[in-house]
């Protein structure tokens, strides 16, 4: 990564299941060049502070933790904490920021996400897809597409961890393989979108039920976002999501009709190389019998379950893979703003 600098200034907007998840995957990972020096969230600091310290899912902080002053300290480091509810009311100037880690889920169109330009930010990584390619200067799959950055953009998106989870594999299987068409089901752990028992909470029913009382079918843009990363598929994909009742890790069932006759040998061999080759710490690959929660804070976007792999006809695929959503989405965020700050500051 090319660079000058001793270390880059990022602001995290937004510091809810994935804006703690990047702050905690910083901290895990050590000193990556980037500076995390500000967190913007409405929320109370006190809250802000406990559940920093303390995560049902991740467990406890590996760090000292503690608010004084207006800051969050992690261990010698500190982080101002901000209270604002609109980019507007932020200095993003004299926080001196180099890029805001936008991780509210609040902005999805071009005029939201120029706000915070127009209010001094220097650029902005989203870390959910956005409502068009209009929207945005680039949508990003780092392994996938992420060289292909401008040094122009300013807003760009990490999509989202189903399409950071299939676009890698797609892209590679269609190289090797050829795909016809794609059907994929998303197996998702329950999401804050939807409540602990039935109420009136959505406008799509069936999120007005109990997330840990059934299987919830829920609308998804997966197929939309791959499309936009793997345009020569187009039109060849369709996708559906359930929310099952588990707090962490998800799963794509992922069906491909192939364009020649292949084996479950041939895949499960074209995916392992891949994941011991060129997508070494995007994708894993393993055969062992798992259960979900053995990917609890797994930092890959995919993990292949190779004793899940089937073929049929010889032509039609069936894969089956893991993915942390929380955890491999937020490693992912700091490797596209890693890789971004880099190339700006090596022009």
């Amino acid at each position: 990564m090319p660079t000058s600098r001793a270390s880059f200034r990022i602001i995290l907007n937004g510091y809810g299941r994935i804006g703690r998840c990047i702050l905690r995957a910083w901290h895990e990972r050590g000193d990556q060049g980037i500076e995390i020096v500000a967190l913007n969230d409405v929320a109370d600091p006190a809250s802000i502070e406990y559940l920093t310290r303390f995560d049902s899912t991740h467990g406890r902080f590996p760090g000292q933790v503690r608010l004084e002053d207006g800051h969050l300290h992690i261990d010698s480091r500190q982080i101002r904490v901000l209270r604002q509810s609109e980019p507007e009311a932020i200095d993003w100037r004299g926080l001196d920021a180099d890029l805001v880690l936008e991780c509210s889920g609040r902005y999805t169109t071009r005029e939201q996400g120029q706000r915070f330009i127009d209010a001094g930010a220097p650029r902005v990584l989203f870390s959910q897809p956005m409502a068009s390619e209009s929207a945005i200067d680039a949508t990003l799959v780092y392994g996938v597409n992420h060289t292909q950055l401008s040094t122009d953009a300013r807003l760009v998106s990490n999509a989202s961890c189903t399409t950071n989870c299939s676009v890698p594999l797609l892209k590679l299987l269609n190289q090797a393989l050829g795909l016809e068409f794609v059907s994929i089901t998303t197996i998702h752990s329950a999401m804050n979108d939807q409540p602990v028992i039935d109420a009136y909470h959505d406008s799509d029913l069936r999120r007005t039920r109990s997330a840990f009382q059934s299987i919830i079918p829920v609308s998804t843009g997966l197929a939309r976002g791959i499309e936009r990363l793997l345009p020569e598929l187009s039109g060849r994909i369709q996708a559906k999501a359930v929310r099952v009742p588990t707090v962490n890790v998800s799963a794509l069932d992922i069906t491909l009709l192939v364009s020649r006759d292949t084996d479950a040998n041939e895949v499960n061999r074209l995916l392992a190389e891949a994941a011991a080759g060129p997508l070494a710490g995007l994708v894993a690959y393993s055969e062992l019998p798992h259960a979900s929660c053995d990917f609890n804070h797994d930092p890959h976007s995919a993990i292949v379950d190779g004793s899940q792999t089937l073929v049929s006809g010889p032509r039609l695929v069936n894969l089956l893979v893991w993915f942390d959503n929380e955890w491999g989405f937020a490693n992912r965020m700091l490797d596209v703003a890693g890789y971004w700050l880099g190339l700006t500051e090596g022009t």
